[in-house]
């Protein structure tokens, strides 16, 4: 007989145990018997004697230690099996033989025995137990027999026992293969679900959108950490009308039946959101309601509009280039034979816009070949000094305009070059509004929030920012200068977010005031 379960299996320790349990009862009610009084147990054929004494001690201190062996060294199973099921039949044959053979009864303690082995068993060796058993039980009626002690009209009982061993082996094995099999099955099918779940968790808490399971009753059963986040609610939600009114009332708008496809409105947090809601196949009806920042919406449309005009500027800025260059030399070359003013006047027209034009396009395609940051430990004095005396030499801005005022050990982590033009964008955009007085604008550093960050401040004390259009100084081509591009400040924020800083202008102030913040932790 193949048991082609017999090597996937691991072996069952739990049911060898409450086997050895069973055999550990077994041997306590036979040492039981020999203390009773010889008239309570003749009926059995088994008188008290030394030698049963001796027997039935030693049978019960080896079924104690298989039982401790079993529990304690899980280590070679079939050995451990097959030692305490061949124990068996040496006793059973032997109380067999003293009793008078089959007719005592005692060998259908044996068929137990066999169906418990054939249970937690593996492979052929069930088969093996059956056969030691009949051996053992033809072999001990055999020599009663001979010895005369026995009838022999008792071999065709000890056969039919025989042939039972075997049956309960066999019928006690496939019981056991469908056992195994269907605990298998529920074991892989148990692993798989719990592993779904995790997966399922795992996605679910991780979800830029809320999640919420809404129950019948409009009680918040369960809930992502960002639909807490964004809908502010506590470890226990509760009623879903006491936590977001709106959205409860349009959850039973949608349930009556109404459309409520993208529902929007402002939570008590003040976040702006959209909500949608899905039927589950529960069998409780519980509702699933999906909630997303439309905030972030919007800065993921605002991104795409973003990359596709960028990559639209960027092919045109190279086709533009070149003409242009054609115009400023021609423009060049007229004004070395310049003979009328009105000429002269209409040519520096043509060079300031073809050289602001020219700008423009050198600042798109600076912005489409942005690399990616090689950050290094960067003094922020002397690059900031640096950075002045370009811009003065470059007539940009006039000596003593621009004040810096940084400490010899400040240090920030960044790319040399990209800090350097942040600065250069900052400090000429500053000079441009700025009052060009002396002192217009001041450069600053002081230790951030945490210890890890540093800000530098560029100040200048112009008339500042309205507060109408502080959302779009950072968008692309949106200038308010005659002479600027609407880059500046968005190729600077770029180059921010690439080394892990961050650019903002601080709201509140009398002129423009801009704060990098970035790491110097590293330094």
């Amino acid at each position: 007989m193949i048991d082609w379960l017999s090597s996937t299996w691991e072996a069952n320790w739990r049911s060898f145990s409450y086997f050895n349990l069973y055999r550990l009862l077994l041997a306590a009610l036979f040492f039981l018997m020999l203390l009773f009084p010889a008239q309570w147990v003749a009926r059995f054929g088994l008188l008290p004697s030394s030698g049963m004494f001796v027997i039935v001690v030693v049978y019960l201190v080896l079924v104690a230690l298989g039982l401790l062996l079993s529990r304690r060294w899980l280590q070679h199973f079939n050995a451990q099996l097959s030692g305490q099921v061949v124990l068996d039949v040496l006793l059973i044959s032997t109380l067999m033989y003293v009793a008078g053979g089959v007719g005592s009864g005692l060998g259908l303690i044996l068929l137990i025995s066999l169906a418990a082995s054939s249970l937690v068993g593996r492979g052929r060796l069930v088969l093996f137990y059956a056969a030691l058993a009949t051996l053992a039980a033809l072999l001990t009626q055999s020599l009663g027999v001979l010895r005369g002690a026995f009838d022999p009209a008792s071999m065709v009982q000890a056969g039919f026992i025989s042939a039972a061993y075997f049956a309960t082996a066999v019928l006690a094995r496939l019981l056991g293969q469908r056992v195994m099999l269907n605990e298998e099955l529920a074991r892989r099918r148990g692993v798989a679900l719990e592993n779904q779940i995790r997966i399922s968790q795992a996605v679910v808490e991780r979800m830029q959108d809320g999640v919420l399971i809404i129950s019948p009753a409009g009680e918040i059963v369960r809930c992502n950490p960002m639909a807490a986040q964004l809908l502010d609610l506590p470890e226990t939600p509760g009623p879903l009308n006491l936590r977001a009114p709106r959205l409860a009332l349009a959850l039973a708008q949608w349930q009556a039946g109404r459309p409520m496809d993208n529902f929007s409105f402002v939570a008590a947090s003040g976040c702006e959101l959209s909500a949608r809601f899905e039927p589950t196949a529960s069998s409780d009806g519980e509702v699933l309601v999906f909630v997303e920042d439309m905030e972030r919406i919007k800065a993921r449309a605002r991104q795409l509009k973003l990359a596709s005009l960028g990559r639209l500027t960027a092919s045109i800025a190279h086709e533009i280039r070149n003409p242009l260059a054609a115009i400023s030399h021609a423009g060049e070359l007229l004004q070395e034979e310049l003979l009328d003013p009105l000429q002269g006047r209409l040519l520096r027209i043509v060079n300031d816009n073809t050289g602001r034009l020219n700008r423009i396009v050198g600042d798109v395609l600076e912005l489409g070949r942005q690399t990616a940051a090689q950050p290094e430990c960067v003094d922020l004095a002397p690059l900031c000094r640096q950075v002045l005396d370009d811009l003065v030499d470059g007539s940009v801005c006039a000596a003593g305009t621009v004040e810096i005022s940084i400490s010899a050990t400040a240090q920030l982590y960044f790319d040399r070059a990209h800090l350097y033009q942040i600065l250069s964008n900052l400090l000429a955009n500053a000079v441009r509004h700025g009052s060009c007085a002396p002192g217009a604008v001041r450069v600053l550093s002081e230790a951030g929030e945490r210890p890890d960050r540093l800000s530098l401040h560029v100040i200048d004390d112009g008339p500042g920012i309205p507060a109408a259009i502080r959302e779009q100084i950072f968008e692309p081509f949106f200038t308010t200068h005659h002479q600027g591009t609407g880059l500046g400040l968005f190729i600077a924020r770029e180059l921010s977010a690439l080394n892990g800083a961050q650019l903002d202008l601080l709201p509140d102030a009398p002129g423009g005031h801009f704060i990098l913040s970035g790491r110097n932790e590293i330094c």
